[in-house]
Order: structure tokens, then sequence, then C-alpha cells
């Protein structure tokens, strides 16, 4: 009679080979493995931690800087022995004028239109964020599972594009919007980063290594469509890469400046944040607490992306760093 115990299912005893190393000390034993080294040997030392603090200072003290000059008025700026250390009470002031809502002596801000280009930029980032994620994924499953003539061409095609600057192709994106009308219009800004060749390269690669052919060939054999592949196999898995190239389209459309001053013009009231901050240093008299406080208000939504996705992003970095 054939025994159905636990030794024939498969099924590990406790005392047998002893208890399972716990899932959060996997990757400091894999690591310390491929290391050469033991999982003590790994630990940080104090030094390291000294390191981490003076670089989080060093990277956080700009921020911290430009909220103290927001928080400022004219004569603190003015005076000589001022190092921006201290916060003023001056901030809502400040930000008031930024958003319209306070009257500024001597100058007026109005044409920054900074809350509707506030408004405008968020819709920007999330179409072109959510539009590339799709189409990037998309493609980069199509060239990394998918066996179709001109393939590696196709892909050579897409490569090479990465070596040409983005002020090359200017002029001719420039004739093309002013040949649909776009001019001044948020399409014209939003059209142009639906896809990327960075993006659908990087997701060629993370997908060819992360997803073997036999998952994608045992889903056909269940009679799975290639969409359905890709919807429910291939997007779980690859939700750390999206994350990744989710951050960085999203910080890149948020801080375009260039084309969307060429595209938009600073005279348009679909003005976008990097626009409105033009306006807000422009003149003859720049007072930098009022640009200041701008420009603190349009980091505050990056800080608050980078905190809420900061976890899936590390993830998505670390991802295939190291091997099983």
């Amino acid at each position: 009679m054939t025994s159905t115990g636990p030794s024939s299912l498969g099924v590990r005893t406790v005392g047998a080979v002893g208890p399972t190393p716990t899932h959060d000390t996997q990757p400091v034993r894999r690591k310390a493995a491929l290391l050469g080294r033991s999982p003590q040997d790994t630990a940080a030392s104090p030094w390291n931690y000294v390191f981490l603090v003076v670089a989080i200072l060093a990277s956080a003290f700009p921020i911290y800087w430009m909220f103290v000059v927001a928080t400022g008025t004219d004569a603190d700026l003015s005076r000589p022995a001022y190092m921006g250390l201290v916060p003023g009470d001056n901030f809502m002031h400040n930000v008031g004028v930024v958003l319209g809502n306070v009257a500024e002596q001597g100058r007026s801000y109005d044409n920054a239109r900074f809350a509707d280009s506030f408004v405008n930029s968020i819709l920007v980032t999330v179409i072109v964020t959510a539009s590339l994620l799709f189409f990037c994924s998309l493609a980069g499953f199509a060239f990394a599972k998918l066996r179709f003539k001109g393939r590696d061409a196709l892909m050579v095609i897409v490569v090479l594009t990465l070596t040409i600057p983005n002020q090359l192709g200017i002029v001719a994106l420039y004739i093309i919007i002013s040949k649909l009308g776009w001019q001044g219009q948020l399409i014209s800004v939003i059209v142009p980063g639906l896809v990327s060749a960075f993006g659908v390269f990087y997701m060629r690669q993370f997908i060819e290594d992360s997803i073997p052919d036999e998952l994608i060939e045992s889903a056909r054999v269940d009679g799975a469509s290639t969409f359905r592949v890709y919807w429910n196999i291939v997007i779980p898995i690859i939700r750390p890469a999206l994350g990744v190239l989710g951050l960085l389209t999203a910080v890149g459309t948020w801080n375009e400046f260039q084309w969307a001053l060429i595209a938009l013009g600073s005279g348009s009231p679909n003005k976008t944040i990097g626009v409105a901050l033009s306006d807000l240093a422009s003149g003859n008299y720049v007072k930098y607490r009022i640009v200041l406080a701008g420009s603190f208000l349009a980091t505050v939504p990056l800080i608050l992306l980078l905190f809420v996705a900061g976890k899936q992003i590390v993830r998505g970095i670390m991802e295939g760093a190291v091997k099983a």
C-alpha cells in the first residue's frame, strides 16, 4: 500500500529539517551567499548610518532653504546676515500672492495663473503617465515574447532613437502641432509624451528577464488570448518595473519646461506649472520670496509621490539585483 504520509507529499517537518528561514531573512542570506560572506559580515557599520544621515541632510537642505525664503519678507532677504535658516511668518501671504488670492504691492501676478497651471500639470501628468505605462508595457511585451517578422530590426530602430537629442525634434514637432492647430492647447504637451523609446526598451528588457516563455505558452494552451496573457499574467509580474517607470515619467512630465513653453507660450491660459513659475520670475524686479513660494508648492506633489510610492520604487530598482 502506498504511503500518504507527510514525507510522500513532499511536506517538510520542523523536527527533520529545522525551522524554515523567515521571509525577512532570505534576501540577506541570499545576498551574503552570493558575496561569500555570512549575514553578520553584511551588517551596516555606524559609519554607513553617519554617511546616510549626512547625505539626507545635504539633499533636504535646498528644499528647507526654499521653504524658509518663501516664509520671509523683502526686508528679511535684504539683510546681509540673513542665512535662510529660520522660517518666518509670511508664508501664507506669499502663497496667497502666488495663487492670486492676495494682492501684492507694486506688482500683479495674475498673469501667471498659478492655480490653473497647477491643475493643468496634474491633468497632463496623470494622462501622460498612464498612457506611457500602458503603451510601453504593451510594446515591451510584444518585443520580448511575441514572434513576428522584423521584430529585431524594429527594436534596433527604437534603441537608435534614444541617441537623438530631443532638442533636434522640436522644430519638426512645432510644425506638426501648428498644422494641427494645437498651439496653446494642453493636447500639444500630452500627445508627444504618450509613449517613449526608453520606456519600450526598459519594459522589453524587464519582461524578457522576469517572465519565462513556458508561462506564456501554458496560458496559450489554456486558451488565453494575447491581450489576456498581457493583462492577467504580464502586468501583475512587472508591477515593480511599472512603478519605477511611472515615477520617472511623472517627475519628468511635471518638471517639463522647454517644450511646454514653446507649445503653450507664456500668454496662453493653458499653462503648466513650469511655465507659470517662469512668469513668476519674469520682470525687471524679481521677488524671490514669491518665486520660491511657488517653487515650494510645485515641489510638494513630488515629495508626496515619493512617500506614497517609495517602497514600490525601491523594490522595482532592486528587482533582479539579487537572483535566487
